[in-house]
């Protein structure tokens, strides 16, 4: 994956701030050509710097309203099917391979309590899964974000 520039970065900026514009919109807001930003956002289409629409989706907006971060201790020998097993639970969001007591840490979420409890026991289920600690997210006290990593970016060849 390549790296994004400085002009990458304002033409992501520009998009952040008017999601619905067009291209002409974008170059204009930017001020470069229309082709420019035309084959910057095929390049990172193509690249897969852009994440799908549906990471923008909350889950809140789709009735799940608690997040939990569970930690699993894998079994060394089941290690990656595992992990695999793991996608096929439409609540588990996010999974990290980590350092530490434990093997994976994944980002869940659920309904109610009631829901955590039947995500937690199926991930428990998992053939290689040895043990699982969940923490329940009570606030979230910063959402994901990547504008300030782009408005430094935007300016790192100025």
């Amino acid at each position: 994956m390549r790296t994004i520039d400085a002009l990458d970065a304002r033409i992501l900026l520009a998009l952040d701030d008017h999601p619905g514009a067009t291209i002409l919109q974008l170059a204009k807001a930017i001020e470069v050509s229309r082709n420019t930003v035309h084959a910057r956002l095929q390049r990172m289409e193509r690249e897969n710097v852009l994440l799908g629409f549906s990471q923008r989706v909350s889950p809140e907006s789709m009735g799940y309203t608690l997040v939990a971060f569970v930690s699993l201790a894998i079994s060394q020998r089941e290690g990656a099917s595992a992990a695999n097993l793991l996608e096929r639970i439409p609540e588990v969001v996010e999974v990290h391979a980590t350092s530490g007591e434990a093997d994976l840490l994944a980002k869940v979420v659920a309904r109610d309590t009631r829901d955590l409890y039947r995500i937690a026991n199926t991930m428990l289920g998992i053939e290689g899964v040895v043990r699982a600690n969940t923490a329940v997210s009570l606030l979230q006290a910063m959402p994901n974000r990547t504008r300030g990593l782009l408005e430094a970016a935007a300016h790192r060849d100025s």
